[in-house]
């Protein structure tokens, strides 16, 4: 797959749709593999309420961090990221499926991705969203997570403060119905999203908006978004 930056819109399968994690192609899977459909801002108005100043190589970075636990993850058949040509190379670089697309904002990438999964993956696969702000995902937390969800036809995981939304997952052929931004929390429970119980302490729940998210994650940090940091001192 070549990293270069395509069209707007463009999309860019493997020989199989969705790509798979090279070491663990001939591992054996669950009967329950997911899809996940990360949309990326990739812009530099990404992360504003980290103050004035270019903050997009650092959302890049943590939103590389989220891909790379995602792709490793157990019971993970590929990873779809939504983003601008500018930063796609980024993720095409990680091993995901990558949507080139400029314009949409969160709600309408997240459309489009769980869209284009559904169309690529194959009958009995679930479809996740996993948001793109996880610097201290790992992939043991993802697919813990992943896991419980395969009980309920749709799951989510709020963020730490509770009101927000880091995953949604839609299993056995449900349809998701996602609510992304103020208040999603609550939004995507009257969707008919089943909490999942995960720890407050969980990568997967600890989303960064701002410094002072970041550095509550010290030292648990992937190395994409220790690597920005290092850049930016």
């Amino acid at each position: 797959m070549s990293g270069a930056p395509g069209p707007v819109g463009e999309r860019r399968p493997t020989s199989t749709g969705i790509r798979k994690s090279g070491s663990r192609a001939t591992e054996p899977r669950p009967t329950t593999e997911w899809v996940v459909v990360v949309p990326v801002k990739g812009t530099r108005q990404a992360k504003s309420r980290f103050g004035p100043g270019d903050y997009s190589a650092l959302a890049l970075a943590m939103a590389a961090d989220t891909v790379a636990a995602a792709m490793e993850a157990d019971g993970v058949a590929g990873v779809l990221v939504v983003t601008s040509a500018e930063a796609s190379s980024i993720f095409d670089n990680l091993g995901a499926f990558v949507i080139v697309q400029e314009t949409l904002g969160l709600a309408a990438a997240v459309s489009l991705g769980v869209a284009t999964a559904f169309e690529m993956t194959e009958p009995g696969r679930g479809i996740a969203v996993l948001l793109g702000d996880l610097p201290a995902l790992t992939s043991a937390e993802l697919g813990a997570a992943l896991t419980a969800a395969r009980s309920h036809p749709l799951a989510m995981v709020a963020d730490a403060a509770g009101d927000g939304t880091a995953l949604i997952t839609a299993a056995n052929g449900a349809t998701h119905a996602p609510a992304f931004g103020a208040g999603s929390s609550a939004a995507h429970r009257s969707a008919g999203y089943m909490p999942l119980e995960v720890s407050s302490n969980s990568g997967l729940r600890n989303d960064v908006d701002s410094a002072e998210d970041l550095a509550l994650l010290a030292g648990r940090i992937g190395e994409h978004t220790a690597r920005a940091l290092t850049d930016r001192t």
